[in-house]
């Protein structure tokens, strides 16, 4: 499968902006160069999650373990173009996974944790994966019991393969595939093109249905080298992860980054803070993301930073929630460490307000550069494949002048090409010229010349939660089905630490009472996604709506905030 359109992959070619290379060859560059020096640690609290110990590996350990992973896929009948799925917390063999489809040419579809029976019935048709691969009990959920009783139901007809050494009946355990695997080098396919599909992952927009974003090797490429300018990496330096393999998040954030410059990925989740910070210091850590809320906390709170080493570190990547400049400010002038404000998206919308660009830390927390417009230049190689614009969504003509509000619309490099067998949902993702719709609005702040965009808000429905995205379309539908409910919808209200969290705003049919509680319950017993649950209720005696009957959701963020 190649997502991209042939002309594009030539014209971004024939630019510099792709170059041709598949995530493989960086793997195998890193090997020749750095064989023995330590590539990829697990969190040392892996034993806790999923029962078997932390692993270190250099990179020639990965190597072996990237083809005897291939291998074990090719034994289960995994082919050139086929796909892997997997449902994993943060442990190596995620990224284990990733690197063998990169070198057997199989695409990985990889999913939250989080997902339950009822999203996995929505996307396991669609990708019809041929293996699974995924853990026991986590988080009290036994991941592995839930995809064999999909594959009795007939909804997958993928081989089920569980980490460790151990796996239930009717599923492959993984320790055992990959010891039976041959010693040999995986042979990657000769005529491999990086415009090849490498990976498909699941987004949320105002759809009720998840979104498969296909993305190929020059995506990834493009993007590992876009942060790598961005946070000023080096080689050789330890990034710290603290997201799990799903998104462009982890994928582009973290894994490409880290290969780039063949440095040392240490992994880390759930968040927890003791952890992080003692990784941080122990892992000699130059480069990690955190919430605004976190770094908040930690520069209001001296004697906890004082009682850590963070002398490696140099950069922290911020977002999902506006950043407050005394934080960045503080960070700088106190620590020497570089807050670095990203916007972006699995759809390959990408800001990156860093150091080079804006050197200000205040402006920094407030502005993102404005990336390919034109007369505009910028330090570093990465602005250059990036175009962006704003357009007033009533009118579609591109805003010039300042302090007027407009969708963000981007294109370049790191942009995906359209959504998984989804020709209509693609048609709107993208405007007359190109762009991808963003759904976010910004404006033309005034300052420094008109050189930087200023958030404003969301144009989409789509509530974010500690990064995840959910669709309130989605959840209001589920909470419809209560016998109680006789209109429903859902409302972001803001919180410090997760920068917005889910309210059930919900009008009952007459003499009915509800509670959180069994609002919840109900939902629970639809197998949703736990991180999809209100964690607020709100009572009202109707919905407002539009003359066409439409629920005018913006005007319920008072009631959800309330």
């Amino acid at each position: 499968m190649f997502p991209s359109p042939p002309e594009r992959v030539a014209d971004y070619r024939r630019k510099g902006w792709w170059r041709g290379e598949t995530v493989d060859s960086l793997l195998r560059k890193a090997v020749v160069a750095r064989g023995e020096a330590e590539a990829l640690v697990d969190a040392p609290n892996r034993e806790a999650l999923v029962g078997s110990r932390q692993r270190r590996l250099t990179f020639a350990k990965l190597d072996r373990a990237v083809s005897a992973m291939a291998h074990a896929f090719a034994g289960l009948g995994v082919a050139r173009g086929d796909v892997v799925a997997t449902q994993l917390p943060n442990v190596v063999e995620g990224v284990i996974a990733f690197l063998a489809c990169a070198r057997m040419g199989a695409i990985l579809s990889p999913v939250a944790t989080a997902y339950r029976a009822h999203e996995l019935r929505q996307i396991l048709p669609a990708v019809t994966p041929r293996v699974y691969l995924t853990t026991g009990l986590f988080h009290g959920h036994d991941h592995a019991a839930m995809l064999l009783e999909l594959q009795r139901a007939g909804v997958t007809t993928a081989q089920v393969v569980v980490l460790g050494a151990a796996a239930p009946g009717g599923a492959h355990a993984l320790d055992q595939l990959m010891a039976d695997s041959p010693a040999t080098s995986f042979p990657a396919p000769t005529d491999q093109d990086a415009a090849e599909a490498l990976t498909l992952c699941w987004t949320s927009g105002t759809e009720a249905s998840p979104k498969g974003v296909p993305r190929h090797h020059d995506h990834w490429v493009v993007n590992g080298e876009a942060l790598v300018e961005a946070a000023g990496l080096k080689p050789g330096d330890a990034i710290l992860n603290p997201f799990p393999l799903i998104n462009i998040a982890s994928i582009g954030g973290m894994v490409m980054p880290w290969l780039v410059c063949q440095g040392r990925l240490i992994q880390h989740q759930p968040f927890d803070l003791p952890i992080f910070l003692g990784q941080m210091q122990d892992e000699r850590v130059a480069y990690t993301v955190a919430p605004p809320a976190v770094l908040n906390m930690l520069l209001n709170n001296e004697a906890l930073l004082s009682a850590t080493d963070l002398s490696n570190l140099r950069c922290l990547g911020s977002g999902s929630a506006p950043l407050a400049p005394w934080m960045v400010k503080g960070w700088q002038d106190r620590h020497g460490v570089t807050v670095m404000n990203v916007f972006g998206s699995n759809e390959g919308a990408s800001l990156f307000s860093t150091g080079q660009a804006i050197p200000d830390p205040e402006q920094r927390a407030r502005f993102f550069p404005r990336f390919g417009a034109a007369g505009i230049d910028w330090p570093a190689a990465f602005p250059a494949k990036i175009r962006t614009r704003l357009v007033d969504l009533a009118t579609e003509r591109e805003i010039t002048a300042p302090g007027v509000e407009g969708e963000l619309r981007i294109d370049g490099a790191m942009t995906f090409d359209g959504y998984w067998q989804a020709p209509k949902l693609t048609a709107e993702a993208f405007d007359a010229e190109g762009y991808f719709r963003t759904g976010d609005l910004f404006e033309i702040a005034p300052e420094a010349g008109g050189r930087y965009y200023r958030f404003v808000g969301r144009c989409k429905e789509i509530i974010i939660r500690g990064g995840q995205n959910i669709s309130p379309a989605e959840v209001d539908v589920l909470i419809e089905s209560h016998p109680k409910v006789r209109e429903a919808s859902c409302s972001a209200y803001p919180d410090e630490r997760l920068g917005e969290r889910v309210c059930a705003v919900v009008a009952l049919r007459p003499d009915q009472t509800l509670s959180l509680d069994e609002l919840c319950d109900h939902l629970k017993a639809q197998d949703v996604a736990t991180y999809k649950l209100p964690e607020k209720l709100r009572i009202v005696e109707a919905l407002p709506r539009n003359p066409l009957g439409k629920v005018l959701r913006r005007e319920l963020s008072g009631v959800a905030a309330s």
